[in-house]
């Protein structure tokens, strides 16, 4: 249960990074509102939170996030870019899985 509850807190985290760094894009590319700034800093605000929710040492969660954002990355390239993720994006997508589960869940002698 432990290890779906720290997945599942890593995606939240995810999604909260990559909205307050998707919604100064649109602002800066796609000529959208200046206001999007506020929700993108709220956004990001909560990304930094819910890292902090993590029991274990900073620099541990901070690495094994990195394998579970790069999937919610490649999810939202989906899902909101509209562009399907090629065959090697899933590979190195799992890669970056395993080395998260790696990272988080091995025993650990301290």
């Amino acid at each position: 249960m432990f290890e779906l509850k720290t997945i599942a807190l890593f995606m939240i985290t995810a999604v909260a990074e990559i909205v307050g760094c998707y919604l100064p894009y649109l602002w800066l590319k796609q000529d959208k509102t200046i206001w999007l700034l506020l929700p993108a800093a709220l956004s990001l605000m909560l990304f930094a939170w819910l890292l902090s929710l993590h029991p274990t040492a900073a620099g541990r969660v901070y690495a094994a996030y990195g394998g579970v954002y790069i999937v919610v990355a490649l999810v939202w390239l989906w899902l909101v870019d509209g562009i399907k993720p090629t065959t090697w994006d899933m590979v190195g997508g799992c890669v970056a899985l395993i080395g998260m589960a790696i990272i988080m869940f091995a025993p650990k002698s301290i």
